[in-house]
């Protein structure tokens, strides 16, 4: 039933890099040649797939490091990261969810909530998924099937934006909805009985198995209903539950007693205790994390380590045994906003292809050993591979060319601004150089990280330029291309994805046409070609495909990059090797 992700996911195996040292320079520009790109490398750390500090024991106090709050940790809401990986392997359960393994075998969905990963009938367009029985909320409620389409319709609600967008796109009878807060409910969700759930779609969906593994089929009671408040105090059905949360600055886990290991083969909820320190400023979680001293050894951050803290890691083979480097499988752009001036001129839009110089941005972001420069949207996790470069436009730009382009438009004089999140102000300031060398004046504006995802999601006052990166859900070109280029998905506010709000009817018509498919290696192919024809109409820049620099302290154990949260740390295994050291 999920052939086509499968194949997807077994593309992504080939392509798997560890964290490399070896140049971008010539070879990126000149790897054209249909050879893959997954050249073996050495990690600067722990290689990837390995696990770092062997196996934790339970109890003692993990401390987490960040420089930002959460955007959401409502289920309905939560689809960034790392909060996504945050809030499912440790504050609620989906249906299913991605295996807690490291390498590639993190990719792989095992049931969660359910008994399985789902029963398609009626040719894929109905899907029934059956609860385990003994589940449990934090207060010793049990979880039902209507708690799960309670959340699934929640995600409809104008005012509970941010979420992922799976339900809508599938479900049937969903494209007027408004949610269950004006007590209306979807007919397409079922619940004949407590333990049972069947989602009725629009047409066939084979990989709507890996679609029940977002937060969005978690499951929320009517009964705990908070609105937009949710996000302060989640009603727990993981191993974990809230007992503090001061935005901003402090977010306590404790122990859900009534979350039964018995019922869960993913989590192993190694500590007693997680405690979230939120607020640090520059590189301050990077520098106690090297250090390890004291409760600091018992220390993890997120989302990852500043590029420029690399340099102070790499000498010290003790501190880099610590560092765990997986490929992302993300692409990061430069999304320019078409849907005014000056970027609704396809011209326009050609010549910042033109005038970006992508090797400042990898030395932007700390240079070779943490990116490679990035030639098309789809990274080549999703090409089987391939590392492809259609547009073959220098990886330092050509300000000249870019000018030309400019006077074909008119716009010899151009003025825009730049929105980008606070931490990646450097990576601003060399596309705001890049661009000032084809004649373009560029404004940069930063936003706080915990505020970014709303500030883009507002698109009627949407920034002319931004920078983002998209990683897929799940190893398949249908979570991708769709999310960033469908004019369909755009929404007034909490608009997630197509930060261009391009529209464009000739690739929504061609995006329909490979969702049908059923032919796995035709749909492939299909979305390649789709990614090179977008590439033409250049709603967005492509710039890097990141690996991901992630440092633990020296009494962490379990600690390895989950491929199905983007080689992010995987939560749900990580604890201590002497819980009496973390002074918890």
């Amino acid at each position: 039933m999920n052939r086509r992700t499968q194949t997807a996911i077994a593309a992504a195996i080939a392509a798997a890099l560890s964290l490399g040292l070896a140049a971008c320079g010539d070879k990126d520009k000149d790897d054209s040649s249909g050879e893959s790109n997954a050249a073996s490398t050495r990690a600067p750390g722990a290689e990837a797939g390995a696990v770092v500090g062997g196996t934790p024991v339970k109890g003692g106090t993990l401390t987490v490091l960040t420089n930002q709050d959460f955007a959401h940790l409502d289920p309905a809401r939560n689809w960034v990261l790392p909060t996504m990986d945050f809030g499912t392997r440790l504050l609620y359960r989906t249906l299913v969810t991605f295996k807690s393994a490291p390498g590639d075998a993190g990719n792989e969905i095992v049931p969660d909530l359910a008994t399985d990963v789902g029963r398609p009938s009626d040719g894929g367009k109905t899907w029934t998924f059956t609860l385990k029985d003994g589940l449990k909320y934090e207060d010793g409620t049990p979880i039902r099937s209507a708690d799960v389409k309670y959340n699934v319709e929640r995600s409809f609600s104008p005012d509970l934006t941010g979420g992922p967008d799976y339900a809508a796109q599938y479900l049937a009878g969903g494209e007027n909805y408004k949610g269950p807060l004006n007590g209306e409910h979807l007919p397409s969700i079922e619940t004949p009985d407590d333990r049972t759930i069947v989602f009725r779609l629009k047409r066939p969906v084979a990989e709507f198995s890996y679609t029940a593994a977002m937060p969005t089929f978690a499951p929320v009671p009517q009964s705990q209903e908070k609105g937009t408040q949710y996000d302060m105090r989640v009603f727990s059905s993981g191993p974990y539950k809230i007992e503090t949360y001061d935005r901003g600055k402090q977010l306590v886990l404790v122990r859900n007693t009534n979350w039964d290991q018995a019922t869960d083969t993913v989590r192993k909820a190694y500590p007693d205790r997680i405690v979230v320190t939120q607020g640090l400023k520059g590189g301050q979680a990077d520098d106690r994390i090297i250090a390890s001293d004291g409760a600091d050894a018992s220390t993890i951050e997120m989302p990852w380590m500043r590029p420029e803290s690399v340099s102070k890691v790499l000498p010290k083979p003790d501190v880099k045994s610590r560092m765990v480097a997986e490929r992302t499988g993300c692409t990061d752009s430069l999304y320019l906003n078409t849907s005014r001036a000056p970027f609704d001129d396809p011209k326009a839009r050609e010549a910042m292809m033109w005038a970006v110089d992508r090797e400042a941005q990898v030395t932007a972001f700390g240079g070779p050993a943490l990116t490679d420069i990035a030639t098309t949207y789809l990274p080549p996790s999703m090409t089987g591979g391939v590392k492809s470069d259609p547009l073959k436009i220098p990886a330092a730009g050509d300000p000249e060319k870019a000018r030309a382009l400019l006077k074909e438009a008119g716009k010899t004089d151009l003025k825009v601004s730049l929105t980008v999140s606070l931490g990646d102000k450097t990576r601003a300031e060399a596309i705001q150089q890049s661009l000032s060398k084809a004649g373009v004046q560029v404004t940069v504006n930063t936003v706080d990280p915990s505020a970014y995802s709303d500030t883009l999601g507002d698109s009627g006052n949407a920034p002319e330029m931004t920078l983002n990166g998209w990683c897929p859900d799940y190893a398949s070109g249908s979570t991708f291309l769709p999310f960033l280029f469908d004019g369909r998905t755009i929404k007034e506010k909490g608009n997630q994805g197509n930060w261009s709000q391009f529209r464009d009817r000739a690739t929504m018509d061609e995006m329909d046409r490979i969702m049908a498919l059923t032919d796995v290696k035709e749909a492939n192919e299909a979305w390649k070609k789709l990614d090179e024809e977008l590439l033409k109409k250049a709603p967005a820049v492509p710039l890097l495909w990141q690996r991901r620099p992630l440092l633990v302290g020296t009494n962490v154990a379990g600690a390895f990059g989950a491929a199905g949260y983007a080689g992010m740390l995987d939560l749900a295994a990580v604890g201590l090797k002497d819980p009496a050291k973390s002074q918890g």
